[in-house]
């Protein structure tokens, strides 16, 4: 199971908080470091000193990490053009040696829109720019070198593009698709998905999401195999009880319900609750939900003490 470490730094972080973030990561030995796409606080947090942009802070991580995979869960289609996001990932992919992943979803926190003046579409029409979006971003990507790229859709016309730069990575970075729609976006999975992450839910929700993903693939008869399963969830891991509910309340969250709806516990008990996740949904990649950006203790502490018990 690749174990990944995911951040909200909207909540209040800095880019060299989440340098240290990164790179505590990729000496522990985790797959990949992992941000939001938000522009405002959430839950009451001030979020000072105020927001960072995702592929800024993923293209300056590209050159001060080495080896840990970087990229976002998720992007909101409604904070940028497809084209430019485009180029935006193709060159991170490149200043990492192809190590970048693009998460991409239609957006949904009203709030951060008005915020910052970006628009703020109907549900409707976001997930038909995220339609058009993810056909663009991918298409761009794939285009044979000397070739040129064009498109046609409702809200976005590509004409006569070099379809440049390109990732390292080809056809191009994996592109992860998430979320609880029941039609579309399990469809959008089976066209465009790499990967298809569901967050924050119970285990029998996100294995009926995975059933429909599936049944998307089937009908246009991709295999679902090829589709990597995961989700996201918080978590306060301790040596002890003590710690865990030290760590729980850090986050302002119960230690009972954290066990319920995230990864909770002793490092006993955490082993435990993964090997549950793995053999009733199928997933092969978790997202660790880390809030305390300040402690890297814990972000150590589940690489020595919780990763080398899920190989066995």
């Amino acid at each position: 199971m690749d174990l990944r470490i995911f951040i909200e730094p909207q909540q209040g972080a800095s880019y060299d908080d989440q340098l240290r973030v990164a790179t505590t990561a990729e000496a522990a030995g985790y797959d990949a470091f992992f941000r939001s796409d938000h522009f405002l606080a959430m839950g009451g947090a001030s979020g000072e000193p105020g927001p960072t942009d995702s592929w800024l802070t993923i293209a300056g991580l590209a050159r001060e990490t080495s080896r840990i995979r970087l990229g976002t869960l998720v992007n909101s289609a409604t904070f940028r053009l497809p084209g430019p996001l485009a180029i935006a990932v193709a060159q991170a992919d490149q200043m990492s040696g192809g190590r970048v992943e693009l998460g991409l979803g239609a957006g949904w926190f009203e709030a951060e829109h008005a915020a910052y003046g970006i628009p703020f579409p109907d549900v409707r029409e976001r997930f038909d720019r995220l339609t058009e979006q993810l056909e663009i971003v991918t298409g761009l990507w794939s285009t044979p070198p000397g070739e040129r790229y064009s498109f046609a859709g409702q809200h976005y016309t590509v004409t006569d593009s070099p379809a440049l730069p390109k990732p390292v990575q080809r056809p191009h970075p994996p592109v992860i698709v998430g979320g609880h729609g029941k039609k579309r976006t399990p469809e959008l999975a089976a066209r465009f998905a790499a990967e298809f992450n569901v967050g924050f839910s119970p285990m029998d929700v996100v294995a009926a999401q995975f059933a429909r993903v599936d049944a998307a693939c089937h009908a246009i008869g991709r295999d679902p195999a090829e589709v990597v399963r995961s989700v996201a969830l918080v978590i306060a891991v301790g040596r002890d009880d003590a710690e865990v509910a030290r760590r729980a309340g850090a986050i302002g969250r119960e230690v009972d319900e954290l066990r319920a709806n995230g990864i909770a516990g002793t490092t006993a008990e955490v082993v435990d609750r993964l090997g549950e996740w793995r053999e009733k949904t199928g997933i092969t990649r978790i997202y660790l939900q880390l809030l305390d950006l300040t402690d890297l203790d814990q972000v150590e502490l589940i690489a020595s003490d919780v990763v080398p018990q899920l190989d066995r």
